[in-house]
């Protein structure tokens, strides 16, 4: 049983000459586990290729962390945006989420309109990815021993070094803290697996999965945001992203409930038009008419969520501020 979880000395792994920054690394390994899922759940709803995929990814990436950085530089109680030197050392850790999931869902819209592939089935087959992508990258803020909840007794408490606490004094050496990019990337992953059960069981209209991300994900982040004891903007005792948070996921629950409302008759519709059939001359095709099994097999491939249920089945093999 865990006593602690230590933390690493150093956030640079030095490999010979060259220093990498533990923190990018982390990001750039979430990325790529996430196109990887992305690409595979796209071919296989036949929404689009991989190289569709990752064409797409080098724009809504380079978007949300852009997106990220300046939603961190603008709200950060810090003030980063007073020091221009900070801008740009993103390996130092400073990326706020929201600000790169708008970005980043914005600009992955208009390049996949311009490639020809559905934004909804894309969003569809992307929406398991990013909450993966999240996960792997959560771990940097465990190299930089950064953003890290308030003291705890819990044997899965998180070692700070005297270098990384807080500069206030209030906690002695030796305090064991909320893991809470732990906490995070455990959320992020369930929710990834969540989001493929559903994707798996439930009859959705395009891009609705990546609105569920939305609501699982503000749920998780509220919570986990009210553990941490980083300097941040606060009002009425909530901490600037958790109103983030709870804006998001009202948002998430409001169009959810407009969207089910708007075509609640979908299904009884076609179900009327079924069973009237037989009140009325149907023409029956002719032999030339009547499709082959192969236009068959053309025809429902046409649909970009036509198997949704067994893509998400077959694709999931193991899987900042």
């Amino acid at each position: 049983m865990l006593a602690s979880i230590p933390s690493p000395s150093d956030g640079v792994l030095h490999l010979g000459p060259l220093d990498i920054h533990a923190y990018g690394l982390m990001i750039a390994l979430g990325v790529v586990a996430a196109v990887w899922l992305a690409g595979r759940r796209m071919e296989a709803a036949g929404v689009g290729t991989r190289d569709d995929m990752s064409s797409i990814a080098v724009w809504a990436v380079s978007a949300g962390v852009l997106g990220a950085r300046l939603y961190y530089i603008v709200t950060d109680k810090s003030l980063p945006w007073k020091h221009p030197d900070r801008w740009i050392k993103v390996w130092e850790g400073g990326l706020g989420i929201p600000g790169g999931l708008l970005a980043g869902i914005v600009v992955a819209m208009i390049v996949a309109e311009r490639r020809g592939v559905s934004p909804g089935g894309l969003f569809t087959a992307a929406a398991p990815a990013v909450p993966l992508a999240q996960a792997i990258g959560r771990i940097g803020n465990w190299w930089n021993q950064e953003l890290y909840g308030r003291p705890t007794t819990l044997p899965w408490g998180l070692e700070i070094d005297d270098q990384h606490l807080p500069s206030s004094g209030e906690y002695p050496s030796g305090t064991l803290f909320h893991p809470t990019f732990l906490y995070e990337a455990l959320w992020n992953l369930g929710l990834m697996a969540l989001l493929i059960v559903i994707g798996k069981r439930m009859k959705l209209r395009p891009g609705r999965l990546l609105v569920i991300y939305v609501l699982g994900y503000a749920i998780g982040r509220f919570w986990i945001e009210g553990l941490r004891i980083d300097s941040a903007n606060a009002a009425g005792g909530w901490r600037l992203n958790q109103w983030v948070s709870v804006a998001a996921a009202a948002g998430a629950l409001l169009f959810l409930f407009i969207d089910r409302s708007r075509h609640r008759n979908d299904v009884a519709v076609d179900d009327e038009d079924d069973g009237s059939d037989d009140d009325r001359d149907v023409e029956t095709p002719t032999d030339d008419e009547t499709p082959t099994d192969a236009e068959a097999i053309d025809f429902a491939d046409d649909d970009p969520l036509a198997d949704e249920s067994a893509a998400a089945g077959s694709d999931y093999v193991a899987g900042d501020e």
